[in-house]
């Protein structure tokens, strides 16, 4: 995996003069950002766009595959780009791959995940590294559940207390 962080805000791009912006990334990248416990996978479409299977990156309810500006499929994590050699589409081919699931809503965490979804754009079949790992090894797994049940229950308490708070 390539671990080049790229920036995901503006300040990020004016601390490094610039170094690294959008115009940069290859149209049909595979981009990944570490969250808690698990890696968040989207394609980059161009002009700061990403599409990715929302799935419960940023709700306890699950999400459609959606395009949305960089910095909100970064959410402040650091971003890297997957490389994916034996890639049977790029560039706008993946593009227009991850385009034509917009709107589809059947994500499961073990069987069709934004993981999942990226490898069908770019290699043309499902599968997940993650999913995998985590049933070959159980331990890995366990913790992995065990991170996802926590982000879980500390982002509902979160949107419990803005809720209270907007009411």
């Amino acid at each position: 995996m390539n671990t080049n962080h790229l920036p995901t805000s503006s300040e990020d791009q004016d601390e490094r003069c610039n170094e690294t912006s959008t115009i940069d990334l290859p149209i049909g990248a595979h981009l990944v950002t570490q969250r808690r416990g698990y890696e968040h996978h989207g394609i980059y479409v161009g002009n700061g766009r990403v599409v990715h299977y929302a799935g419960f990156a940023s709700s306890a309810h699950r999400g459609p595959v959606e395009e949305v500006e960089l910095t909100s499929f970064a959410a402040g994590h650091p971003l890297t780009i997957r490389p994916t050699p034996s890639a049977r589409y790029v560039g706008d081919e993946a593009v227009r791959r991850a385009r034509s699931r917009l709107g589809e809503n059947h994500y499961r965490l073990l069987t069709n995940n934004c993981e999942h979804f990226c490898a069908w754009c770019l290699l043309g079949e499902s599968r997940s590294e993650q999913v995998h790992c985590c049933l070959t090894h159980p331990r890995a797994g366990v913790l992995t559940l065990v991170c996802l049940v926590k982000a879980f229950v500390e982002r509902t308490a979160k949107n419990g207390q803005v809720a209270a708070q907007l009411a």
